[in-house]
């Protein structure tokens, strides 16, 4: 046998999307250089790796076990890659988070100078909704998570970054009674949601419930970015994250309805499992973070006290 790392890199992809496609576009490769490369590998073994039923492709149960293999190989060949790092003195690893869909416009900017500090760190970040931010946590697939609700039933550790405020937005030309009152807002006015599993979308539900409001018109996006285009484009309105929609506001796209009980403010939190046993890479993040925090907040997010 004869098969190289990048067969192996290439199989392992394949094998956790199902799809020579999605693998090809994740891979940054054409799809016939990905299918030359899976036929390559093939070829060396006498059992087939992947079936096509139907017109979808599946792995196999030997396949299966040779992904497990391909993964537990290419941890190896990174421990290597990291142990020559570390032994030139250098900070080394994979750094893995996991981040809910509204923390992208967050997390990089506690994470830009630490990185570039540190050139050997491989940094993966995870950007999803907050019920598969906390299954990714409970399962120890990753080192951090950042959220903005603490999950209820997760031992956890956590370092406080900044607060998250939600405000009642609309596009900025829609025109409002001049004394609009909560109820209309709520249920003459569309009503934009994200999708369950949201934490945005939780803490909107509950906002509602508790000033029992019905809403009788309600559409649901599966991003913050979706909801933000649809509120501009003037499909209804929703209740959003500042942080993401400082451009909407500065560019007079979307304005934001005062509304008594609002903003919701809740915390964003780097959490931990209390049970795990923490990388040097992922100390040497906590004790920056713990020195450079507040100059990050001021200089990359002081304008959030201005609302």
């Amino acid at each position: 046998m004869n098969y190289t790392l990048h067969q192996l890199q290439i199989f392992l992809k394949i094998a956790e999307l199902q799809s020579i496609t999605k693998a090809s576009e994740e891979l940054h490769l054409t799809q016939p250089a990905v299918s030359i490369q899976l036929k390559n590998f093939q070829d060396q073994f006498p059992i087939p790796l992947t079936e096509v039923v139907g017109r979808r492709l599946f792995i196999t149960d030997f396949g299966t076990e040779i992904a497990q293999a391909a993964q537990r190989i290419l941890e190896q060949v990174q421990e290597i890659d990291h142990r020559t790092v570390a032994y030139q003195g250098k900070l080394s690893g994979r750094l893995k988070l996991s981040v809910v869909s509204t923390g992208k416009y967050v997390m990089p900017y506690f994470l830009s100078d630490f990185i570039k500090e540190h050139d050997g760190i491989e940094l993966i970040m995870d950007v999803t909704n907050k019920t598969k931010v906390v299954r990714s946590l409970e399962e120890n697939e990753v080192d951090f998570a950042l959220v903005s609700v603490l999950p209820d039933k997760l031992s956890v550790s956590g370092v406080e970054l900044m607060p998250n405020k939600l405000f009642y937005v609309s596009n900025y030309h829609r025109e409002l009674p001049k004394k609009v009152s909560k109820k209309y807002l709520f249920e003459k006015i569309p009503l934009i949601y994200r999708e369950p599993g949201s934490a945005t979308r939780n803490a909107m539900e509950y906002f509602i419930s508790q000033n029992r409001y019905s809403v009788t018109k309600k559409l649901e996006l599966t991003s913050n970015e979706a909801v933000k285009q649809a509120v501009i484009a003037g499909l209804g309105c929703s209740i959003m994250p500042l942080i993401g929609i400082k451009n909407a506001l500065k560019s007079n796209e979307l304005k934001i309805v005062p509304v008594q009980g609002l903003p919701i403010t809740t915390t964003w939190n780097l959490i931990w499992l209390k049970s795990k046993n923490l990388s040097p890479v992922a100390l040497a993040l906590l004790e920056y973070l713990e020195q450079e925090k507040d100059v990050i907040i001021q200089k990359k997010f002081g304008w959030v006290n201005g609302f």
